[in-house]
């Protein structure tokens, strides 16, 4: 028993000696690159599920062990820690600092609780609706950057509402009974009204009313200490936090422009072608938090300039990205055609997050000796100090090791020795080929990019489409909307990264969670491949921009 104890209480130290030499025959006796990027991609997982040693430390591990092994150098494994994603989180960031220090996300999050209702059920629906539309035109990482403050401050002020509604009806009830008390000792007399002041203070009687008191006070103290006041507010967050994660990725599979995976199918394309309570009414406790969170909006007041200014950079940040390559009509990134891919989603954050520190919020002022008061400075919307305070840096190392693991698994060549694994399924169905790639390539985008896996396996899969005499595109499809199915670790895409980054969940719930949405995703796209998107596209006639097929007579 003891032995179980000393275990239990050191079971991080153990997991990782475990992972780290358990797995070590790998690259000893494979003695291959592919070997051992697969010893580190393996450990990495492991830790990263398990939790033993916090998520950072852990995406730390490929800068170490990569040019241990002679996989990549030290210098060029450091620059994938810090990429493009890590300077639109930067603008993101500034954005969602002004936010929170304005309350400005709080006047929104009322507004919308007033509109829809502290039912969770449409919440969230209208969440996933909202947050899906955004990401068929903003990239998956903007859009789940955008509404997850917002997610946040709703969250907390249905919470807060909650807690309020059942702190004022106890109080009502505590004071219904003092008043029939009041009401008994008028109706007996002063002296029997003296006598039960003095019994009052007697244990018998005293203890119903210090109770419902003592309740009350708890139920305050349990507001401000702690994060959530029952399982049931803490699965709220949870669920919130999912579905932003859910649709912010599930939006970008309708569009071209929505997610760069299905970009990266388009451009490899053209160079191969040249619950819910309807019509219900609110239940008591419902009413009551609607007139709490009215009473919250009430306390705000009209906007001030400081949140209308940061509403205006919010929009014209949205619309920036929204514009700059629509797909649709020519963006404003057009107006750098010479240098193309250069301007990305991140400078648009960059050019509004300093815009942050630019524009005045408060003006400084000092009194002269004389009484005369005079401007000496003014205080921008946010400060450096604010903003480090809100910077998850922890999160984007989190990010940057899965990049560096990309990376890894490329220069490697993991990933091609993945790919040509794959040849032999030309003798099995095709609905089995299409299956096991679905699978194949859901499960490696979750340690690897979306955009590196798409563009591992779409040259892989191509040729494979050919030699069985196929439509090239009946792979291809199912095969790019899959990638986007990573849902199972926060390092997985950036979406999940910013989500977790707020608090509400573990590895171990976006894994639960993640698992089954996954599975949900290839049947989907396998119903939807075997019925409407076939003959829609017509994949069962091989096309003509297809190479070729030579048919050899075997004698």
């Amino acid at each position: 028993m003891k032995l179980f104890s000393y275990i239990l209480a050191y079971r991080r130290l153990l997991l990782t000696a475990v992972s780290l030499l358990g797995l070590l025959p790998l690259p000893l006796i494979i003695r291959t690159k592919e070997a051992e990027c697969a010893y580190v991609l393996f450990v990495v997982a492991i830790l990263w599920v398990t939790e033993a040693l916090p998520l950072s430390v852990t995406a730390l591990l490929p800068g170490l062990m990569f040019p241990m092994f002679g996989i990549l150098p030290s210098t060029h494994v450091a620059s994938t820690y810090f990429k493009d994603f890590h300077l639109l989180l930067i603008g993101v960031i500034c954005l969602a600092t002004s936010i929170e220090k304005w309350n400005l996300h709080k006047r929104i999050a009322l507004r919308m609780v007033m509109i829809v209702g502290v039912n969770p059920a449409w919440l969230t629906l209208g969440f996933m609706i909202s947050t899906a539309f955004l990401s068929m035109w903003l990239s998956n990482t903007s859009t789940a950057a955008m509404v997850m403050p917002i997610v946040e401050a709703v969250s907390q002020q249905i919470i807060r509402a909650e807690a309020g509604a059942e702190a004022n009806q106890m109080t009502y009830i505590n004071e219904a009974a003092n008043v029939g008390l009041d009401i008994d000792e008028t109706a007996v007399g002063q002296e029997t009204k003296e006598k039960k002041e003095k019994t009052k203070a007697a244990p018998g009687c005293s203890n119903d009313t210090g109770n419902i008191s003592s309740k009350i006070e708890v139920r305050k103290n349990a507001i401000t200490g702690k994060k959530y006041r029952s399982k049931k507010d803490h699965m709220m967050c949870k669920l919130m936090c999912l579905c932003i994660a859910y649709s912010s990725t599930i939006g970008g599979l309708t569009t071209i422009t929505g997610t760069s995976t299905n970009l990266i199918f388009t451009e490899h394309f053209n160079i191969f072608k040249e619950m819910f309570k309807c019509g219900k009414s609110q239940t008591a406790k419902e009413k009551a938090c609607a007139e709490v969170i009215m009473q919250e909006y009430q306390k705000l007041g009209p906007m001030r300039y400081q949140e209308i200014m940061t509403l205006v950079l919010f929009i014209i940040m949205a619309l920036l990205w929204f514009s700059r390559d629509p797909g649709f009509v020519p963006g404003w990134s057009e107006l750098f055609r010479q240098y193309s891919g250069f301007v990305t989603d991140s400078t648009v954050a960059l050019i509004i997050g300093l815009l942050f520190f630019l524009i005045p919020a408060k003006i400084l002022t000092k009194t002269t000796s004389t009484g005369e008061i005079v401007t000496f400075d003014y205080s921008p919307l946010i400060t450096w100090k604010e903003f480090q305070s809100f910077m998850p840096w922890d999160i984007a190392i989190l990010v940057g090791g899965g990049f560096a693991l990309a990376d890894g698994c490329e220069v490697s060549g993991l990933s091609t020795w993945i790919g040509n694994k794959l040849s032999p399924l030309g003798s099995l169905p095709l609905w089995l080929i299409i299956l096991i790639c679905s699978l194949i390539v859901t499960s490696l985008t979750e340690v690897a990019s979306n955009p590196a896996t798409v563009t591992i396996f779409l040259p892989v899969l191509s040729p494979l489409a050919e030699a069985i005499q196929v439509n090239p595109l009946l792979i291809l499809l199912p095969s790019t909307l899959c990638t986007s199915f990573a849902f199972l670790l926060p390092v997985a895409n950036p979406p999940n990264a910013i989500v977790f980054s707020y608090g509400h969940l573990k590895v171990t719930d976006m894994v639960k969670a993640g698992l089954g949405i996954n599975i949900f995703g290839v049947a989907v796209v396998m119903l939807g491949i075997f019925t409407w998107i076939s003959p829609m596209f017509d994949l069962y006639t091989y096309p003509s921009w297809a190479p070729t097929v030579r048919n050899v007579t075997v004698p």
